[in-house]
């Protein structure tokens, strides 16, 4: 029985019909501590539900599924327990489903969000109807403002939806890694083109330096012109206002943080920072520093997300560095082969 249970790689306990600990493997020993043979049961495992469970199973009953929590740290782990007759002997084993509650709790929070974030313009929409039906009738200067806002709430619904389908498409394909050749030049010539009348409207240069050699990687040149439009737009609307937003196109070379041959491209601008707290949350689904202001310009929360599962797919690296009054430097670094 020994030799059978270490040989498993799942946390495994054999409680003999004297209701004392027989046998466990080191998976196990890890959880609970070592030194627990020949103890009773309960001892070890200090909760009714797995008590019940081994009690009912010594008793003569049918194999019980159940669960056992061990707090680390600040943070619960939740293991499935199989409760298992074996002879005169009892036998569990413990399935780690953190994962998978991790993974249950970030969808009910994206639901949420997604609720909430819909939410806020459908109920100005809703209120602002009502009122152009009732005491803004026949009022034409109280009409031409409401539906300018109306306008303005609506768009941003549009570029909510759209940014939760670029996501979905995103993830689809995260696996899948792009191989097509990308001139990166060509492409950030490109967004930085197209979004000349927002860089004009806020008063700011856009300048782009790039090698004098064609920088070419394998990519898909859709989703890295997302990834920069994304990041030079942020810089545009949070950064750079009346100043300076630089683009710069490194040549290839070996990158440390890739381990390998590769290109950066790097967004700086000179505006008033992020504090050092929120950077390591930037990237997390409608995280804001300020949520007032990403609303007012219209932002959904999702932008720097979509631009993180991007430069994944390309088996990249995103960094942020920023410093409050200094500004911020956003560096992608992506596989030159």
């Amino acid at each position: 029985m020994t030799s059978l249970v270490h040989a498993l790689a799942a946390p495994t306990l054999v409680v003999g019909p004297d209701e004392r600990l027989v046998a466990m493997n080191d998976p196990f020993a890890a959880l609970v501590g070592a030194g627990q043979l020949g103890k009773h049961y309960i001892t070890t495992l200090r909760q009714p539900a797995v008590a019940d469970a081994i009690a009912s199973v010594l008793a003569g009953g049918p194999p019980v599924q159940t669960r056992y929590f061990l707090r680390d740290g600040s943070k619960d782990t939740v293991y499935d327990v199989k409760v298992a007759p074996a002879g005169d002997c009892v036998v569990l084993s413990f399935e780690d489903q953190s994962a998978a509650e991790d993974a249950g709790q970030m969808r009910r929070d994206f639901v949420a969000n997604v609720s909430h974030e819909l939410r806020t313009p459908l109920t100005a929409l809703l209120g602002f109807i009502e009122t152009l039906t009732g005491a803004a009738r026949d009022d034409p200067a109280a009409r031409d403002r409401f539906l300018q806002i109306m306008a303005h709430e609506a768009n941003r619904m549009t570029r909510l939806v759209d940014d939760l389908l670029s996501l979905s498409r995103v993830e689809s394909d995260a696996r899948v890694r792009p191989l097509e050749p990308v001139d990166l030049g060509g492409v950030l010539a490109s967004v930085i083109k197209g979004l000349e009348p927002q860089a004009s409207a806020a008063g700011v240069t856009v300048s782009l330096s790039v090698p004098d050699a064609t920088q070419t990687i394998p990519g898909d040149a859709g989703q890295l012109a997302q990834v920069f439009a994304n990041l030079i737009e942020n810089g545009l609307k949070y950064g750079a206002r009346g100043g300076v937003l630089s683009v710069v196109l490194d040549a290839a070379q070996m990158q440390t943080k890739l381990r390998a041959n590769g290109v950066r491209i790097c967004v700086s601008d000179s505006g008033e920072g992020i504090a050092e707290h929120h950077l390591a949350r930037l990237t997390e689904r409608f995280y804001r520093v300020d949520n007032h202001r990403s609303r007012a310009v219209g932002g959904t929360g999702l932008g720097l997300a979509i631009v993180k599962h991007i430069v994944n797919r390309h088996r990249g690296k995103l960094t942020i560095e920023s410093t409050l009054g200094q500004g911020t430097q956003v560096s992608v670094f992506l596989p030159s082969h």
